[in-house]
């Protein structure tokens, strides 16, 4: 004979394991209409080339003055600073401000706190752990990156999948 708790038990299983499969058919029919209307998390869109990418004229980007540091990473120093050089493991504070090649501002810390990461450590996209390396304290620099290098295929917020990111960044403390 079954007791009163084996009956509730039995009950509260059942009820965890309907739930569950309507659960599983809901996800199921999300992903499916996900799949077939074409839409998905990620984008068909290939990684972004900033040497194919078209940019607003009001961001000033010229990437034949620029030092090409790799195939979707370009910089420009426009101050050169005084104070010490920017090294692997090192807790920089900067300012920055970042767009779109289309001119879209997406973030800013312009006027506000400086934004503090360790170089090299991976806390920021590996397009500013290798775009900020060598710069000095007081310098100012612009960054060109390819999606690679930023928020690849998923983006971010504001920042759509495989986007070319442009950032001007300062330099202000180096711990």
């Amino acid at each position: 004979m079954l007791s009163i708790k084996s009956l509730s038990a039995r009950a509260t299983r059942r009820s965890f394991l309907r739930a569950a499969s309507l659960l599983s058919l809901v996800v199921a029919g999300a992903c499916s209409d996900s799949l077939s209307s074409g839409s998905s998390s990620s984008s068909n869109k290939p990684p972004s080339d900033p040497a194919t990418d078209t940019f607003a004229a009001a961001l000033g980007v010229n990437l034949s003055a620029m030092t090409k540091k790799s195939d979707v990473l370009y910089i420009q120093d426009l101050t050169v600073g005084t104070g010490a050089e920017a090294v692997a493991l090192r807790t920089l504070g900067m300012t920055y401000t970042g767009w779109l090649a289309n001119g879209t501002k997406f973030d800013s810390n312009v006027g506000g706190s400086a934004f503090s990461f360790v170089l090299g450590a991976g806390q920021v996209i590996a397009g500013w752990d290798l775009g900020v390396l060598g710069m000095k304290v007081g310098g100012k620099r612009r960054i060109v990156m390819g999606s690679a290098l930023g928020y690849g295929a998923m983006g971010s917020g504001p920042i759509p999948p495989n986007s070319t990111l442009v950032f001007d960044v300062e330099l202000k403390t180096l711990q």
